[in-house]
């Protein structure tokens, strides 16, 4: 195929033409979808971690307690105030007894005539026993009369009749006595219950301890086991901490701790893991863990408030490790982008534990030395052409 010749009036269109598609390719190259982008790069360099944990909490009473009634009533009375320290036995409220103090008062009647049944049930056995005795005594002075021939076979047998009488008489008087004494330990149960009920409507601080909550108002009905008042040990507080579950396989029991409070975000104080929580929040995907205050701050942090908790985990050995930036995740798979031959190849790696100054440590996948890319402008690609540059605006390095 032979081109049209070139005209006069063509040559001033293709000059400028050919400057031009020259200048969009060179654009293109440089500073268009063709451009290399610029990356920043770090070097693989194995070292000793102390890695921290951070975590996220609020403050909790460790023993909080909830008094209220045992069962149904009206509130009579509530003698302490929100925020009000308390001793062990003080009183704290009460509830109305209503019918309560008659029902005690009729059962101290009912208890005091049971007494007196008992009583006059002894006395029978004693009425009992000495008409056996003198019947007995009678059989035998009539059988010693018999054999004297001074007293009628008759009359001997009316006086056995009369002893098995009175023996019968006697065993009425033990069984009449066993059913008082049960009856007696019946009345003073019911009596000792009615006690117990009336005095748990006295609401008592069970340890000395801090007025957190005043739920209910004299005048106010309640339910059984409805709060009235909640007091919690203010010399037990503790923070209810969460850990991201990566890399949080060393936190346990006794590690020390710093805790930094909300109200108090210059000052940290010491801490100490005091348990993990045997179950994780499997939706946050979380460790739960518990850390108490050696030493409680002053003035005493409000319950509820938040607290970052920063745990130190013991030294590891010497390993690989890159910054946190660096990693990513392709198709499923975790990562870095490592430099080979001027060309990005993006390498699986397996991530250990880290520390709060943003590095990872590495077990496999990566040698001490590799070339790998920790910030780029644009996401990279296998057949992306890159260009390393010192940093790169607008991204902290």
């Amino acid at each position: 195929m032979r081109l049209p010749p070139l005209t006069p009036r063509a040559l001033p269109l293709l000059g400028f033409l050919v400057p031009l598609g020259a200048a969009f390719l060179w654009l293109a190259l440089t500073s268009g979808p063709l451009a290399p982008v610029p990356v920043t790069l770090a070097t693989v360099q194995e070292q000793a971690l102390s890695p921290t944990l951070f975590g996220v909490g609020t403050v909790e009473a460790r023993y909080t307690y909830r008094i209220g009634p045992t069962f149904a009533g009206r509130v009579r009375r509530v003698e302490v105030q929100v925020g009000e320290r308390v001793k062990a036995g003080q009183l704290l409220g009460e509830m109305d007894p209503v019918d309560l103090d008659d029902r005690v008062a009729a059962q101290e009647a009912a208890l005091r005539g049971a007494e007196a049944g008992v009583e006059a049930a002894r006395a029978q056995i004693d009425d009992a026993k000495a008409r056996r005795d003198f019947a007995i005594a009678q059989v035998r002075r009539y059988e010693q009369l018999l054999l004297a021939k001074t007293a009628s076979e008759d009359s001997v047998e009316a006086k056995r009749q009369e002893s098995q009488v009175a023996k019968a008489g006697l065993q009425a008087a033990l069984a009449n006595l066993e059913s008082a004494e049960q009856g007696l330990k019946r009345v003073r149960a019911e009596h000792e219950a009615l006690v117990r009920q009336r005095a748990n409507l006295r609401l008592i601080a069970p340890v000395a301890a801090l007025v957190v909550s005043r739920d209910a108002e004299p005048g106010s009905t309640l339910v059984a086991g409805q709060s009235v008042v909640e007091v919690i040990d203010a010399e037990q507080l503790w923070v209810n901490a969460r850990f991201d579950q990566l890399g949080a396989g060393g936190l346990a029991a006794g590690l020390p701790t710093r805790v930094s409070l909300r109200s108090q975000p210059l000052e940290t104080f010491a801490g100490e893991v005091n348990r993990v929580e045997p179950r994780a929040d499997a939706v946050t995907e979380e460790l739960l863990a518990k850390i108490t205050f050696p030493t409680l701050p002053d003035p005493l942090p409000r319950l509820g408030e938040l607290a970052e908790v920063r745990v130190s985990l013991p030294a590891l050995p010497p390993a690989p490790w890159v910054p946190n930036a660096a990693l990513h995740r392709r198709d499923g798979h975790l990562g870095v982008w490592r430099l080979e031959a001027d060309k990005p190849r993006f390498v699986k790696v397996e991530r250990g534990i880290s520390d709060l100054e943003g590095r990872v440590r590495i077990h496999s996948g990566l040698r001490s030395g590799d070339q790998i890319v920790v910030h780029s402008r644009s996401p990279l690609g296998p057949n992306s052409r890159v260009e390393v540059v010192e940093g790169i605006p607008g991204v902290s390095q």
